[in-house]
């Protein structure tokens, strides 16, 4: 039912041009959100869909998520790579973390934190197991097994708040 809500909300405000809505307009909305519904269910049979996305305490921990630990990561990320592109000190290579995230919203928006922040690129994520573990592609390995707050600063602990 969220997919099919918010499916046909956003295609409403992309139809939308300020003026009223044409309904030809609300009925393309209504199938394609069908359509998005049953697909959503499709790829994912075996779980069942919330509104725990809609929570605003959820909400309100991932945007100071991004106001303070995220801009805060990035900008020393950005410090950091500048440093060791002038410097030409860089030691690339891929290590591999065990997050301990269970959650696939913990997963990605762990996974993404990582990538767009300089100097490292989530390249997988094995959710085989009971676990997360990521492989991520870093500019600077100063250890073969290092520690989660090495790699990637607090974003670990922040995705267990925000999505658990």
């Amino acid at each position: 039912m969220v997919i099919f809500v918010l499916s046909v909300a956003a295609y409403l405000l992309l139809a939308w041009s300020g003026g009223g809505i044409d309904p030809i307009e609300a009925g393309i909305a209504v199938a394609l959100g069908g359509v998005m519904a049953g697909l959503a269910r499709a790829w994912n049979p075996g779980r069942s869909w919330t509104l725990a996305g809609l929570n605003p305490l959820r909400w309100v921990k991932f945007i100071l998520f991004l106001a303070f630990p995220f801009l805060w990561g990035m900008t020393k990320a950005n410090v950091d790579v500048a440093y060791r592109v002038i410097t030409g000190k860089i030691r690339p290579g891929i290590v591999r973390i065990d997050s301990g995230l269970k959650g696939s919203l913990a997963q990605a928006m762990l996974a993404n934190s990582i990538t767009l922040t300089p100097g490292t690129l989530t390249v997988d994520v094995d959710d085989s197991g009971e676990t997360g573990v990521y492989y991520i592609h870093w500019i600077n390995v100063t250890d073969e097994d290092p520690s989660e707050e090495s790699v990637y600063g607090s974003f670990g602990r922040w995705a267990r708040r925000v999505a658990g």
